[in-house]
């Protein structure tokens, strides 16, 4: 533990010092050189304890119980879920919500067997941050914090609050409440180790492709996977629109035709659809950045 608080320190002051005279080139991400000590910090903290430790678990112990394990904590966090979306206007979801726990509660013995995906009562993802980004409060910068990993301002926030909402924290005993909260963690880091291959093949610069990714699927997540488009997602042929330039002149400038627009003569051939792989990646990418903080309420991931 004192290597880790060391290593801790020294990388934050390493990457405080760096950044005085660095700002990333993201304007979301203006604390880049900090965050990337965090960064490294967590990635450490992953490397020597969290995935050993998740490494052990999955070969001890047998599949079903794993199974139960990991019903019994989403289970858990459905109530809280149900709260957010009742929060967001979303009463429909939140009675869909507290019955799947009712009926995993006492059908499923105590959430270790879901039952309520069975009968067709679909599991949502909800937390504080995403409630207060359904109000209109903007994301704010991007964060990685020590033990807790990726957040946006808003998420930060939004994280406190999930604290007080999720229900391990009431619980009496101070050894049963953080036994269950490293319980929750191992089980959420061993789901994972199979998607740590693809993120290291994936990724060139793991900061930035575990950057983007937290950030769309947070985004996603907000809009109930509906996103509208982020102004520069627009594609170019929209641009073109709203000011026109002639084909000549794009043609001296060097600017090619965007893949969004429909092919025709002469037009470049559309670019070929993300292989499987990548998805997943993005997906991994971003639990894996959730994974550190199961301490607290799952974060939608």
């Amino acid at each position: 533990m004192k290597r880790w608080v060391t290593n801790l320190a020294l990388a934050l002051l390493l990457a405080g010092a760096a950044g005085c005279g660095t700002i990333g080139t993201d304007p979301r991400d203006p604390f880049e050189s900090w965050n990337r000590g965090a960064y490294e910090f967590n990635e450490g903290l992953d490397r020597d304890l969290l995935k050993p430790v998740a490494s052990a678990y999955k070969e001890v112990v047998p599949g079903p119980v794993r199974t139960w394990v990991r019903n019994f904590f989403s289970n858990l966090g459905d109530l809280w879920i149900g709260a957010n979306n009742l929060l967001q206007g979303k009463p429909g979801d939140t009675v869909i919500d507290w019955a799947r726990f009712a009926f995993n509660s006492t059908f499923g013995l105590l959430g270790i067997n879901d039952v309520a995906t069975e009968m067709g009562l679909e599991k949502h993802e909800e937390d504080f941050g995403q409630t207060l980004g359904r109000w209109g409060m903007e994301d704010g910068n991007y964060h990685v914090w020590p033990i807790f990993g990726s957040r946006t301002s808003r998420d930060t926030l939004g994280t406190v609050v999930d604290w007080f909402g999720d229900p391990v924290r009431y619980v009496d005993k101070a050894g049963v409440r953080w036994s269950a909260r490293g319980l929750r963690l191992v089980s959420e880091r061993a789901d994972l180790l199979d998607a740590s291959r693809i993120l290291e093949e994936a990724a060139l610069d793991k900061y930035v492709f575990h950057r983007d990714a937290y950030l769309q699927r947070r985004r996603s997540l907000i809009y109930d996977g509906n996103p509208p488009r982020a102004a520069r997602e627009v594609p170019l042929a929209e641009a073109e629109s709203e000011s026109p330039v002639s084909a000549d002149a794009r043609s001296s400038a060097g600017v090619e035709r965007s893949t969004d627009v429909p092919p025709s003569a002469g037009a470049q051939a559309p670019a070929a659809a993300p292989q499987p792989a990548a998805t997943e990646a993005v997906e991994a990418a971003v639990r894996l950045l959730e994974a550190p903080a199961a301490v607290a309420p799952t974060s939608g991931g």
